[in-house]
């Protein structure tokens, strides 16, 4: 997760659904400590240092598309989300990012790179 110019104190990976009401969180973190500008990682299928899951973790499911952002305890400010199934984050090679990539025209799609690509660009065009 990329912080850029907040901070982020907690994360949730929920079932992706076009209807909101059906958006179940598979999963919620708190951060040990607010997250200032930069880059985090974290496992999703343990506990890491830094993080404090909020649920127990159960498991993650096949053929299910789940979504992860970052927030703060008083909703003033979250992270764009990322979309992705277990297939995609297994096809990740190390050193790898996925993101939803933003075009000119607002449309969103998945994009993968190096994750030093990712901390040079990512932060570009945001408050």
């Amino acid at each position: 997760m990329m912080v850029c110019g907040h901070k982020i104190e907690g994360a949730t990976l929920y079932v992706d659904s076009d209807d909101v009401n059906k958006a179940v969180t598979a999963r919620s973190w708190t951060a040990d400590r607010p997250l200032a500008a930069g880059l985090t990682t974290w496992p999703l299928d343990h506990p890491a240092t830094g993080w404090t899951p909020t649920r127990p973790l159960t498991p993650l499911t096949p053929n299910t598309t789940y979504a992860l952002y970052g927030w703060t305890k008083d909703n003033a400010w979250s992270s764009s989300s990322v979309s992705f199934t277990l297939r995609d984050r297994d096809q990740l090679r190390p050193g790898e990012v996925r993101y939803d990539k933003t075009s000119a025209n607002g449309d969103a799609s998945p994009a993968t790179v190096l994750k030093t690509e990712f901390k040079a660009t990512a932060c570009r065009h945001r408050g």
